[in-house]
C-alpha cells in the first residue's frame, strides 16, 4: 500500500509540474509581498459607514492580510465634500479601496474584486474618472460588502493618493472627473449601451480634443457629434448635451490627453499578456478536469 501511495503522489507531482507554470509555485510560496521600500506600502481607504463585519468582508476582499505592512485611512461624507463641489455630507460611504503605487510609465491598473457588488461604475470608468483628476500609475483594486453604485470608492482614491503621495489633487478636476463619472453611468443606462462602448466614447472624444486643441464650446460639440457618428451611437438630445457640457469641461482642464488611450488600451491587454492562449483553450482545462475526476475515482476504487 505505501508503494502505491508513493506511486500516485509521483504521478500527481509529474502532472502539475507540466501544467502549472513555475511562476505559480513560486507565487504560492511567495504569498507575502516584500515591502517597497521606494514607494510606500499599500493603502487601504474604507468607506465610513461600513460596519466591523462588513469591513472585515472588505479586507478579505481586497486580500489586506497578504500584505506585510498597509496604511489603513476612511473617506466620510466630508472628504466628498472637499473633492467634489455640491455634494452631500451625510452620504453614506461604503466602496472601499486598496491603493498601491507603482512606478512612472507602469500606468493604471483597475480591478474591481467584488463585480457583484459595485453595480453601475466599471474599471474603465474609474481609469478615465482617475486620468481626469490626474492619477496615474497605480494598482487600485475596489471592493464593497453589499450592492453599492460604486462612486464612493473614487473619493476614497483621491484622499488615499494624496496620503500616499504628499501631492494634491487640483478640486477642479476631481470634481470634473466626478461628473464624468456620472455622466457615463447615465447615459450607459439611458441609451441602453455597453459600459465598453461608452468608455470607447469618452476616449475617442478626449483624444480628438488633445489633437484638435478646440478653442470654442460649438468645436467641442461638432467632436462629440463626430464620434456618436464613428461609434454608430445614438443618443437623446438631454444626453448628449450632458456630453457636450462635461467635455467643454475638461477641454479646459491642463491634461494630457495623450496617456489616456495608451493607458486604457493597457487595461485591456494586461489579462492576455499575462496568460495568453492558455486561458483560452477549453479543451485543456477539460482534459485537467478529467484527469482529476478520474484519479479520484482510480484511489477511490482501490479502497472498496
Amino acid at each position: 500500500m505505501k508503494q502505491k501511495w508513493l506511486s500516485i503522489v509521483a504521478v500527481f507531482t509529474l502532472f502539475v509540474t507540466m501544467i502549472v507554470p513555475t511562476n505559480v509555485f513560486a507565487a504560492a510560496n511567495n504569498s507575502q509581498n516584500a515591502i517597497n521600500e521606494k514607494l510606500g506600502v499599500p493603502i487601504v481607504v474604507y468607506g465610513a459607514n461600513l460596519s466591523e463585519d462588513e469591513k472585515a468582508l472588505v479586507k478579505e476582499a481586497l486580500q489586506v492580510d497578504k500584505d506585510p505592512e498597509v496604511d489603513e485611512i476612511t473617506v466620510s461624507g466630508e472628504d466628498l465634500v472637499k473633492y467634489i463641489s455640491d455634494s452631500n455630507p451625510s452620504s453614506r460611504m461604503y466602496s472601499s479601496a486598496k491603493i498601491t503605487r507603482e512606478d512612472e510609465g507602469k500606468g493604471l491598473v483597475i480591478s474591481i474584486v467584488t463585480p457583484d457588488n459595485i453595480t453601475e461604475v466599471t474599471s474603465e470608468m474609474y481609469a478615465n474618472a482617475m486620468l481626469t483628476a490626474g492619477i496615474e500609475d497605480a494598482t487600485v483594486e475596489i471592493a464593497a460588502p453589499k450592492p453599492v453604485t460604486g462612486h464612493s470608492a473614487l473619493v476614497g482614491i483621491y484622499k488615499a493618493y494624496e496620503v500616499k503621495t504628499g501631492e494634491t489633487l487640483d478640486t477642479e478636476r476631481t470634481d470634473v472627473a466626478n461628473d464624468e463619472l456620472s455622466v457615463a453611468t447615465e447615459i450607459a443606462e439611458n441609451a441602453n449601451i455597453s459600459d465598453e462602448k461608452i468608455a470607447e466614447l469618452l476616449t475617442g472624444i478626449k483624444q480628438q480634443i488633445a489633437e484638435l486643441n478646440p478653442a470654442t464650446k460649438e468645436e467641442v460639440e461638432q467632436i462629440v457629434k463626430d464620434q456618436l457618428a464613428a461609434l454608430n451611437i445614438e443618443l437623446s438630445e438631454q444626453d448628449r448635451q450632458l456630453l457636450v457640457d462635461l467635455m467643454d469641461r475638461i477641454s479646459k482642464l491642463d491634461i494630457d490627453f495623450s496617456k489616456l488611450s495608451d493607458q486604457l488600451s493597457d487595461l485591456t491587454t494586461k489579462f492576455e499578456e499575462k496568460f495568453g492562449e492558455l486561458m483560452q483553450d477549453e479543451g485543456f482545462w477539460d482534459g485537467v478536469k478529467n484527469f482529476f475526476n478520474n484519479l479520484i475515482d482510480t484511489v477511490s476504487s482501490w479502497f472498496k
